[in-house]
């Protein structure tokens, strides 16, 4: 009887430079660790010409790995790159956009490399956004237990009363059922015509902000990410990007531990 050909390969899989694909993929420099089951369970990667599955381990050195008819660069050749982008209002947060919408991946096509973007800003957010090819520090940056501060600058209509504040400093419950983990809110622009608030979130749940603001009764006209952390955006113009320097590649890479 002829062994299972998966099994077979799957025996291969032991000597001492093997690693998950998923792990191969995203130090790779091609996609996040997330995006690489996701693109394993549709089938799209190639592992010594079979279709490769969830579990499946590669030895970069004797294994041939294959994406949309690539073949994929083992990660010790791989350059990393850490860039930091300051994305206007209409562009999706994502490498490209079924609906034909303008996507984050447009504006840093000069980059000389594939980058992914480090979480997210709806379409109608602006501001800081992080975006490189190295998976690891893209696993590191969403995971739920991370804990570098964002900050926003939040323009509302209307004079936002005191009360407004403490509702929004406190936990408040999603949409979903999530409840918040307190976030601190203070006044940076206070007119009768508006105000402009500035929230500090330690999490990233979907569209936080704006469910927030709708529970609190304000109307959001402007939401701005400004900072990551000690990453500031500066004076960085809309739509341009830039590389991080190595002591802010440093401090983000102190959030994989």
């Amino acid at each position: 009887m002829c062994p299972d050909p998966k099994r077979a390969w799957g025996a291969r899989q032991k000597g001492d430079n093997v690693i998950r694909l998923q792990k191969f993929l995203s130090e790779a420099g091609l996609m996040s660790r997330r995006h690489a089951e996701e693109e394993i369970a549709a089938g799209r990667i190639l592992i010594n010409g079979r279709k490769a599955e969830l579990g499946d381990k590669v030895d970069p050195q004797t294994d041939s790995v294959t994406y949309q008819g690539k073949k994929v660069v083992p990660p010790a050749s791989a350059r990393k790159v850490y860039l930091m982008l300051n994305k206007p209002v209409g562009y999706v947060t994502t490498l490209s956009d079924e609906k034909g919408r303008p996507c984050v991946s447009d504006l840093v096509k000069d980059a000389g490399v594939r980058v992914w973007p480090c979480g997210r800003l709806d379409m109608y957010s602006e501001g800081l956004l992080i975006l490189t090819n190295d998976g690891e520090l893209t696993n590191a940056l969403t995971h739920p237990v991370h804990d570098a501060p964002k900050i926003y600058h939040v323009r509302v209509a209307g004079k936002v009363e005191q009360d407004t504040i403490r509702l929004l400093s406190s936990p408040m419950t999603l949409d979903d059922g999530y409840v918040t983990r307190p976030v601190k809110t203070e006044v940076v622009t206070l007119k009768e015509e508006y105000t402009v608030l500035r929230m500090e979130l330690y999490e990233g749940r979907n569209r936080q902000i704006r469910q927030m603001c709708e529970q609190a009764g304000l109307k959001v006209l402007r939401l701005c990410r400004v900072a990551i952390g000690t990453l500031k955006l500066g004076n960085l113009a809309p739509g341009r990007w830039r590389h991080l320097t190595a002591s802010q590649v440093q401090y983000l890479k102190s959030f994989e531990k």
